[in-house]
């Protein structure tokens, strides 16, 4: 019989600078594609969809979407986000079916709004 006496863990004391850490990315967002509904005026819907892995063509990707969903749409650069694109109307669902049908994991796909 193998008896062991297990050492004492301290948790803190591996720590180290806190401000190191938040340089990491700890708990970050960026590795899933976030699809949002957003409202506009009246009934007006947007649909953004943010945080494409670099390998797929954004404007390909967005020219697809336009022609299979019968909506328009916009790529726009922004700084904290990167590329995201704009769909009119409430294209959640159906943007979800269709990043799942090329192959992106749909663990990966984070659908948001209303």
């Amino acid at each position: 019989m193998n008896v062991q006496n297990f050492a004492t863990f301290d948790p803190f004391a591996d720590e180290g600078d806190a401000l190191a850490a938040a340089n990491q990315d700890v708990g970050s967002q960026s590795n899933y594609i976030h699809v949002r509904v957003q409202q506009r005026n009246g009934r007006k819907t947007l649909t953004t969809l943010q945080g494409l892995p670099k390998e797929y063509d954004a404007k390909k990707l967005l020219k697809a979407f336009k022609k299979e969903f019968a909506c328009n749409g916009t790529l726009v650069d922004d700084e904290e986000a990167g590329q995201v694109i704009q769909l009119q109307g409430d294209q959640r669902q159906k943007i979800s079916a269709f990043l799942v049908e090329e192959g992106i994991p749909r663990a990966t796909i984070k659908i948001h709004g209303f």
